[in-house]
């Protein structure tokens, strides 16, 4: 498996990204030291596809296929996209709070750790539906883990479209989110642009 191992914090600040968007509250003391230089319109549309796959830690092919089946999707193209990483499992345990990071939430998915009506699955980037429920399997409910994690994360408001019950760890997907309801300051009309050329 592919994985990006450049440092975390580095890259946030190559991007211009804030690092709580990853779910980690640490800050870099360091300033991007970049010469002024002007950063062509390719540049921009790159880097707003960089930050949204680095954002929900996707690779560039499965990237390229959410982009194609958003493409086909009726609606807009852009806000396809983004309602379609939205929705992956992995960012919807996250969105929840049952994981500190994405990462995390990842590797719990991995790790056999999540019930999606019932169901076991283990693919971070499966997409819900509105109405599933997710929830933490019951013999991993009483782990110390997941005491630590509700204890970092039960401040963290949870959107809209999800309803969660960080007791019993479990949550519904009451609707798949619209446009307006994804807080991640990516501009998805310059991924269009880049991938439309």
């Amino acid at each position: 498996m592919a994985v990006n191992r450049v440092p975390v914090l580095k890259r946030c600040r190559s991007l211009g990204l804030d690092p709580v968007y990853l779910g980690i509250d640490k800050k870099s003391n360091r300033e991007l030291k970049r010469a002024n230089r002007k950063v062509s319109e390719y540049g921009l549309q790159l880097r707003e596809k960089q930050k949204a796959k680095f954002i929900y830690g996707v690779l560039e092919k499965p990237f390229r296929n959410y982009y194609k089946k958003a493409d086909k999707m009726p609606g807009m193209t852009g806000p396809n996209l983004m309602i379609m990483l939205e929705s992956r499992l992995d960012n919807v345990i996250f969105r929840l709070g049952f994981a500190r990071t994405r990462k995390e939430a990842r590797q719990i998915v991995d790790h056999k750790h999540v019930l999606v009506n019932g169901k076991q699955v283990n693919i971070p980037s499966y997409l819900v539906k509105a109405g599933d429920t997710i929830e933490i399997k019951e013999k991993c409910k009483g782990s110390q883990r997941y005491k630590d994690i509700l204890e970092v994360t039960g401040g963290r408001l949870v959107p809209e479209w999800l309803e969660a019950d960080a007791e019993a760890l479990k949550g519904t997907v009451k609707e798949l989110p619209s446009r307006d309801a994804i807080d991640v300051p990516v501009n998805e009309v310059l991924i269009v642009e880049l991938y439309s050329k």
